[in-house]
């Protein structure tokens, strides 16, 4: 079925995505996220069961609105000149596993990846990583590119813990979030969480937050943190901060 099938208003939500994902794409090198053409952005579309993604190996200056691919949770191309990401089969799991999440992220970011290739999860040692993280970030398995096997793994991982962020065993991060905005934020977040941990471990032993400081941190920034809360009394959650 290709997206020519769908209803007009899926297509023009899928127009205005393209122009979302593209231009979020260019965060990751701004960012320090990524080099050559190592990453990539998806959005799930709200109208169908669908999403957009970066083509398969071209770089960050090469990307287009029209460049960027849709394809279905299976991981099918719906709609494109290209062929999509090689991570594609593992952004199509996450999102027909948890519905709840609307953009993911993959970086192969240097400081997140190192914790990666030891298998190590990152404590929580930082009020910031109780604040996004809700805890410590997990480590998901290894698993080989190709099929869904990452993305088996992330949801896997992911349903025991608060963390919009996983790395993947001898891989890289992985990040999750109601759209990609979000995703993208949690991506620069575990990156620099990631250094920062780094860097007080080579000054001496760290020492993880307590869990009940852990929950009340993470609950006020999730809660009342920023400009969706105009009363503490009755806060709500927002993602308008700056990513």
């Amino acid at each position: 079925m290709s997206l020519q099938d769908y209803p007009v208003t899926v297509r023009e939500e899928a127009a205005r995505l393209r122009e979302l994902v593209c231009r979020l794409h260019a965060e990751l090198p701004r960012w320090e996220l990524v080099v050559w053409t190592a990453g990539n952005v998806s959005q799930r579309l709200r109208s169908a069961d669908l999403f957009v993604i970066k083509p398969s190996g071209v770089g960050y200056h090469e990307l287009t609105p029209e460049a960027m691919v849709v394809c279905d949770l299976d991981g099918r191309l719906v709609d494109g000149d290209r062929a999509p990401s090689s991570d594609t089969a593992a952004h199509a799991y996450v999102y027909a596993h948890l519905p709840d999440v609307g953009g993911v992220v993959h970086t192969h970011s240097t400081y997140a990846t190192a914790w990666a290739a030891r298998g190590e999860e990152i404590p929580c040692v930082l009020t910031m990583m109780a604040d996004e993280f809700g805890g410590p970030v997990p480590v998901g398995p290894f698993a080989l590119i190709g099929d869904d096997s990452i993305g088996r793994g992330i949801v896997q991982t992911l349903a025991g813990s608060r963390s919009p962020a996983v790395l993947m065993r001898s891989h890289g991060p992985f990040t999750v979030g109601v759209d990609a905005r979000a995703a993208v934020k949690a991506a620069v977040m575990v990156e620099e969480v990631a250094r920062t941990v780094h860097i007080a471990r080579q000054l001496g032993e760290v020492t993880p937050l307590e869990q009940g400081d852990v929950d009340a941190l993470h609950a006020r920034y999730q809660n009342v943190y920023g400009q969706g809360a105009s009363d503490p009394a009755t806060p709500s959650r927002t993602t308008e901060e700056p990513v």
